[in-house]
Order: structure tokens, then sequence, then C-alpha cells
């Protein structure tokens, strides 16, 4: 038995869907907590009753969809007693619910809508309500006597999802997903170490990113394919990084630099890709100017997870630092006579003067009016505050100390 569960805003569509289906005569109701199950307003009427006690929660509305295997010959009343277990398993045991059993599949299935909402204004939790389930659905298999799924936990292959399916039947291809599995089931059929394991899939389009410690510890894997990034829980148990490592007759020491290149080549493979779906509009020097950035921050990771922060690398951290050393050119060091423009006292007091006042009052100006600023201007924009760049201006008393002490000194 599996389940398929949606969390929404409202009962409107789900609530029109099932009824539809009970008009056609391929669905009937089996259960409900409603006064009146057979009409949409009088049931949206019920449930705004209890939702008014919660008027800012956007998600409350629950829908399941309970699916048996195709052989699975069952009653009613069983299936009545099945979705109530569930309900009571899930925390639902005493909310508005509406349970439909429809006969438009080749197998038996149920769709159950739920207030999360409870008459007394408490709410259902929604944490690890996937988790959850799965753990009912289990037990309730034992308890009536089903056939037993396997967990997805105990999974070799993640089975396909709804709208997996959906796009497979509409493209007439397979999923970027399955294509995957496939590929990554071919090169471990012939039991490969690991550096023919990564190579052999780069051929094949796949970009291979492990979870690598600066220690060269490996604790995960990734697979890029066709523009998307899987986990390899994502694909199935056989395609998590214990059973690459198994199959591959993994050693940390050996194969540590192996797998640090194949996530310098992925991180860049990636970062290109992001790239150049931003850079439309950029020239062709700065798309140039900002991979070679990019090539040359994904050579030093250590570990292949981070992501690569655009305009990294070492040639910006040069022009930061030379506009730094710009700036403190135009700045001076601080001393009286060395300032540039500021010899005479009374001009100095007016500068001191004119800082103040822009630190008190927060004002921005211009880089353009500033000499030496075109750089830095460029750099940070053309509105930060005055402030955050003025020269540093010693106090009376500072500078009374500083003759005191050429004087001890002379």
């Amino acid at each position: 038995m599996t389940a398929d569960q949606v969390k929404g805003k409202g009962f409107k569509g789900a609530l029109s869907y099932n009824l539809a289906k009970v008009e056609k005569g391929v669905a009937e109701v089996l259960a409900s907590t409603f006064s009146r199950d057979d009409n949409a307003q009088a049931f949206l009427k019920e449930v705004n009753l209890v939702r008014i006690q919660r008027p800012n929660l956007a998600k409350y509305f629950y829908h399941t969809s309970l699916n048996f295997p195709v052989h699975e010959d069952l009653k009613d009343e069983q299936m009545k007693a099945i979705a109530r277990d569930y309900l009571q398993a899930m925390g639902f045991g005493d909310n508005q619910h509406i349970i439909f059993r429809h006969y438009d599949a080749d197998h038996p299935h149920l769709h159950i809508l739920v207030n999360r909402i409870g008459y007394d204004g408490s709410l259902v939790s929604d944490s690890n309500d996937y988790k959850r389930s799965e753990q009912a659905l289990r037990q309730l298999e034992k308890q009536y006597g089903l056939k037993e799924v396997i967990s997805s936990k105990e999974a070799k292959e993640r089975a396909m999802t709804k709208s997996e399916l959906e796009m497979m039947k509409r493209t007439d291809e397979p999923s970027a997903k399955l294509k995957l599995q496939v590929l990554v089931k071919e090169v471990m059929e012939r039991k490969p170490d690991i550096q023919t394991f990564i190579s052999k899939l780069e051929a094949k389009g796949v970009n291979v990113l492990f979870n690598q410690a600066s220690t060269g510890f490996v604790s995960g894997i990734s697979y890029g394919y066709e523009g998307l990034q899987f986990k390899g829980a994502h694909l199935g148990n056989a395609y998590k990084w214990q059973a690459i490592k198994t199959g591959t007759g993994y050693e940390q020491e050996r194969d540590r630099t192996a797998i640090h290149e194949a996530n310098t080549r992925t991180i860049a493979h990636r970062a290109e890709r992001t790239a150049a779906s931003e850079g439309n509009g950029r020239t062709a020097g700065q798309r140039n100017t900002q991979a070679n950035g990019i090539r040359a921050n994904a050579g030093h990771a250590q570990n292949g997870t981070a992501p690569i922060p655009e305009g990294a690398g070492e040639l910006q951290k040069q022009l930061e630092q030379s506009n730094r050393a710009q700036l403190a050119q135009a700045a001076g060091s601080g001393h009286e006579g060395n300032q540039p423009g500021l010899s005479n006292p009374k001009d100095r007091s007016q500068r001191k003067g004119h800082q103040q006042g822009t630190q008190q009052s927060g004002q921005q100006v211009g880089h353009s009016s500033l000499r030496h600023s075109g750089l830095i201007g460029d750099l940070l924009g053309v509105n930060d505050p005055d402030s955050s760049m003025a020269p540093v201006e010693l106090t009376q008393n500072q500078r009374r100390k500083k003759k005191k002490k050429r004087g001890l000194s002379h």
C-alpha cells in the first residue's frame, strides 16, 4: 500500500474533483463527518466554521490517496476501517474528513480529504508527515494481512513520482532520473575502481560531486545530469555513497586525489552553466573574465560542496587590495602637514567639522566628488557614506600628545 500526500490552501478543487467522480458513478463516499456529503456548498460552509479559529493559517487542507495492489480484493467496510486507522495514526482521528472510494483505476484506492484544524482550534502538525505515513502504512499492511510493500529506505531504486510519470507520458521519453539510474547501473555492473567510475560517468555526461572533507573523508555523493542535480538518496539505495564505496573498493588515501579533482571539475562545470544562463546579456569579455575567476576559485575548493561566490577569484581580491591602497593614498597618513590640501589649520578645522556633521547626519555623497575615487566608486557604487572613506583626523588632544612625545625624543 502506498500513500500520496498533498497539503493545500483549500478544499474546493479536490472536493469538486471527487464529487464529479461520484456523479459519474466511478466513486462513492464511504464515510464522512459532515452533515451533507453530496453538497459542495454545505460542505465548505462547515469547513469554514472550523477554519475561522485559525484565519491566518494558509495550508489547512490535507489530501491523501491510499493505493492498494491490483490483486487486493477489499470490501467497503475493510477499506473504511483501514482509512480510519490511517487517519488515527496520522493524528486526524478527531478532525473533519470525508473518505471517497474510486473505481476508475486498475487498483483499489481511496481519496481522503481532511481539515488539519481541529474542532477545538488545535492544529495537527505536518512535521515528518511522510515518515509517519510510511510507518503507518507498514503497520496497517501487517494488521490487515495486505501485501507488504518495500519501504523507500529499503528500495534499491526510487520509483518515479506521479509528476515524472505524467511527463514521460507527454513526451514519450524516459525522465532524466530514469536515464541516470540506467547509466550509473551500467557503470557499476563492471565493478570499476573509483577513478574508472568517475571517468565513465563523465564520458556519459554525468558530473559526480562527492561530499569530501579536508581530511579526505567522503560522506555522500550527488550526480548532475541534463542540467538537474540528484542526491544518491533521491535515486535509491544502490546509488548512495555507501553502495558506491563498496562496489568500487574505495580507499580514502589512494582515491583522495581522484575525488578532489572530480569535485573541482564538477564545481567549475555547474558554475559555468549558471554563468551562461545568467550572462546572456553580458559581453563575451565579461563572460570570459567571470568564467576564468570561477575556474580559479574551483581549483582551491577542498570538499567540492560549497557554492562558488561570483567574482571571488584571485583577480577580484587583487582589485580590492589595489582599491584600498589608492584609498589610503587619497586619505593621507593622518599626520599634520601630510594631508594634501589641508596644510592650513583653518582648512583642517573646516574639514573636521564637515566630517563630524556627515557622520552625525548620515549624509551620502557621490564618489565622483572625491579625489582618486573612480576605481573604488565603480566597485562600491555612488551612494556610500562619505564618512566610510574620510581621512583619519587627529583630535587636538592627540596632536598635543604627539608634539610632547617628539620633544621628549629630542
